[in-house]
């Protein structure tokens, strides 16, 4: 439960998203959505999958893998993204069952205790960012995607995974004058550990095995796995292909 740390000094939460506080994985959902919109062909989307996953059986860090993700995004404008992306988040509250109740209540209950929130997650701003204002939290630390003259390049410049977002909460929580031994995060992946183990309290979601190990030698609250993601309800197609602009000039860095 939510509880200020020594000397009443005031606490956070740190939560994890993908598996935490959602159901599905927010990167591959949007893909998928993204995919029908555009009208490519199912085979698109497994074709992407099978690739990343194959990255991954071959060892290739979580990082990397992040930030390969993001190589089928070049050229797409950051606003068509933004928007398509607040659709889809629509889409999927519309199927019910997309959020983790359990883990929403707890960010309920450190909302209540006056403690800020704070989303820390290997996804990006845009598909973060109306999970943030539905749930009212305080900031989002996530991957940040290279935009350059409004328009993504493909890259990702930085990537909220693993050692980052321990470093990242640590960082929050410095400029916030919030004490360490005050805040508690949320993770359901062994990626997140080193997030859970730079918080003073860390709550394991899920079953994983390895996770549940550390969270019983660490004395950590254990919340039930996420259930299975809702169907989704895919879009109609809109155009023939992906939308491809004139391909960007490398200058004038912008953010999201």
């Amino acid at each position: 439960m939510p509880a200020d740390g020594p000397g009443g000094a005031p606490g956070a939460a740190f939560f994890d998203v993908d598996g935490t506080l959602t159901t599905g994985t927010t990167l591959f959902r949007f893909l998928r959505y993204r995919f029908a919109a555009e009208g490519r062909p199912p085979q698109a989307y497994t074709q992407e999958r099978q690739r990343l996953r194959a990255m991954t059986e071959a060892g290739v860090c979580r990082s990397l893998t992040n930030r390969a993700y993001f190589a089928g995004y070049a050229h797409l404008s950051a606003s068509y993204v933004r928007d398509l992306a607040e659709e889809w988040f629509r889409a999927e509250l519309a199927t019910g069952g997309f959020l983790h109740a359990a883990a929403v209540a707890e960010l309920r209950r450190h909302q209540a205790a006056g403690e800020p929130v704070v989303l820390v997650s290997g996804s990006f701003p845009a598909l973060l960012a109306p999970l943030a204002r539905l749930l009212g939290v305080d900031a989002v630390l996530a991957t940040q995607p290279e935009i350059v003259l409004g328009h993504y390049t493909g890259d990702a410049a930085v990537t909220m995974i693993g050692s980052t977002k321990a470093e990242a909460v640590r960082s929050w929580s410095a400029g916030h004058g919030v004490e360490p031994a005050a805040t508690t995060a949320y993770g359901d992946h062994a990626s997140d550990l080193p997030m859970l183990r730079a918080a003073g309290r860390g709550v394991v979601v899920g079953g994983d095995r390895e996770m549940r190990a550390v969270a019983a030698r660490e004395g950590w609250r254990l919340l039930p796995a996420a259930p299975e993601a809702p169907p989704q309800r895919l879009p109609g197609a809109r155009w023939p292909a992906r939308p491809r602009p004139a391909p960007v000039r490398a200058s004038a860095h912008t953010s999201q």
